[in-house]
């Protein structure tokens, strides 16, 4: 299921995020603006335990997160996104997927993997661009291959053809994103977009 937020402060990042001008560092923020908007989303349903806590005036009961956190960044764009989470939930561990794109078929290409002997409960697969489909989708398989119990994608930017073709692959995993764009272009570039998501974080044009 694809969940795309609608809020004015994402509106605002996405325009500043979309236009040509903006400079990489200005970039990089609202890249990790729009990606803390979609992690508050994309946590709601996190579990949570009780537990004990005396405040300065009295003994209170409190709540606190009850499981483990995996992020899981796709290299290289989706590391622009991974601190921004990394910061509502400090305890969240950080595991990595490389893939380059084929420039004549289109499709993803695995270049490297670090993950632990022991998955996470939970995992938030992270790349500001879902296009095809293709990198999101092997992402999640691996992941769920890994024993990761619970898996939700959060993309920035989705093209429809990305979404169906996670949806089709992996119905059980949910999809945030900031905006559903109009379609892929002849290169399989995201139509408005942004243009090349991973180029404009590290400056790389």
């Amino acid at each position: 299921m694809a969940n795309e937020l609608h809020h004015p402060l994402i509106q605002h990042h996405l325009t500043g995020l979309r236009d040509k001008s903006t400079p990489p560092h200005l970039f990089r923020e609202h890249i990790r603006r729009l990606t803390l908007l979609l992690a508050y989303e994309a946590t709601r349903s996190l579990p949570l335990s009780s537990t004990e806590i005396e405040t300065p005036l009295k003994k209170t009961q409190g709540e606190k997160l009850s499981c483990r956190i995996g992020l899981v960044p796709i290299l290289r764009a989706g590391l622009g996104m991974s601190a921004a989470v990394q910061d509502l939930i400090p305890e969240s561990e950080v595991w990595h997927l490389g893939f380059y794109r084929d420039e004549s078929t289109h499709q993803p290409v695995e270049y490297y993997r670090k993950f632990s002997a022991a998955p996470p409960d939970i995992a938030f697969v992270l790349d500001p661009m879902l296009a095809t489909g293709g990198s999101a989708s092997e992402s999640i398989q691996i992941v769920k291959t890994w024993g990761v119990g619970k898996i939700s994608l959060l993309s920035i930017i989705a093209a429809p053809e990305g979404i169906s073709k996670v949806e089709a692959n992996h119905p059980d995993v949910e999809i945030f994103t900031c905006s559903i764009d109009d379609h892929l272009n002849e290169n399989a570039y995201i139509v408005p977009g942004l243009g090349d998501a991973g180029d404009r974080i590290f400056n790389t044009f």
